[in-house]
C-alpha cells in the first residue's frame, strides 16, 4: 500500500509540474492576447494636432510617438519635472526608432541659455539625442497649447508639468476612464507616481498597438 500511495504522489507531483510549465503560461498568454485584442488601443481624445512647420524649427511630430511638453519660461525650475520624465519614462522608451520628447519653449528670456545648462545636466545623466527643444514666440506657445483641447491650462509664465501623448497621426492620446481623473489628457511630471504607474503603462499600450500593426500589415504583403 505504502508503495502504491508513494506512486501516486510522484505521478501527483509530476502532473502539478507539467501545469505549471506548460498549462499556465498558455493559459497566461491567452489571457494577455486577449486583453492587447480588445483593450490594446488607447483613446484618441484630440485629433489633427497640428505639425511644428509653422515654427522655425527641424522638429516633426509626423511619424514619431511624442511625450509633448510645455517648459514656458521659468526653465530653472522645471529641472525636476525633466529629470523626472527623463529616468522614467526617456531612459525606458529612447531606445524605441520613433519615439522622442519634444518641448515648447518660449522665446526670449535668457531661455535658450537655460536650456542649454539643463541639457548639459540631462546629458549627465543619459543620451538625449531624441530630446528636443523648439522656440517660439509667446502667441504662439498659447495657441499651439489651446489646440490640444485639455482640461489643463498653461500658467503665467507659459509653462505646465504636464505632458501630453501625440501619436504617429498627430493626435492626443490618453484615458476615457482613469479611475482618477475620469479623462486623463496629460500625466503630471511633477509626480513619479503618475509617471510610473500610468503614463509608463500607456506609452507601453501604444507602442505594442503599432508594433501589432507592423505585424499584421508584414503578415498582408507576404500572402
Amino acid at each position: 500500500m505504502g508503495l502504491l500511495k508513494n506512486d501516486k504522489n510522484e505521478h501527483m507531483k509530476k502532473a502539478f509540474v507539467l501545469v505549471v510549465l506548460f498549462i499556465f503560461p498558455l493559459v497566461a498568454y491567452l489571457f494577455f492576447a486577449s486583453g492587447v485584442n480588445n483593450f490594446g488601443r488607447l483613446p484618441v481624445l484630440t485629433e489633427n494636432i497640428s505639425n511644428l512647420e509653422r515654427f522655425d524649427t527641424n522638429v516633426s511630430l509626423d511619424g514619431k510617438i511624442t511625450i509633448l511638453g510645455f517648459l514656458g519660461n521659468e526653465v530653472e525650475f522645471k529641472k525636476g519635472n525633466a529629470f523626472n520624465l527623463n529616468q522614467k519614462i526617456y531612459k525606458r522608451f529612447g531606445k524605441f526608432k520613433d519615439f522622442q520628447i519634444v518641448m515648447i519653449v518660449p522665446k526670449g528670456n535668457g531661455n535658450k541659455e537655460k536650456v542649454t545648462s539643463l541639457k548639459a545636466e540631462l546629458g549627465t545623466l543619459s543620451d538625449i539625442e531624441k530630446w528636443y527643444f523648439v522656440f517660439v514666440e509667446d502667441s504662439e506657445v498659447k495657441s499651439f497649447f489651446q489646440q490640444l483641447k485639455t482640461d489643463k491650462a498653461l500658467d503665467e509664465n507659459l509653462g505646465t508639468p504636464y505632458v501630453f501623448i501625440i501619436d504617429k497621426d498627430l493626435n492626443l492620446r490618453g484615458r476615457t476612464d482613469d479611475e482618477d481623473e475620469g479623462m486623463k489628457y496629460g500625466f503630471n511630471s511633477t509626480s513619479v507616481a503618475d509617471l510610473n504607474n500610468k503614463m509608463e503603462d500607456d506609452v507601453k499600450i501604444i507602442l505594442a498597438e503599432y508594433r501589432l500593426a507592423l505585424k499584421k500589415n508584414n503578415a498582408d504583403r507576404s500572402k
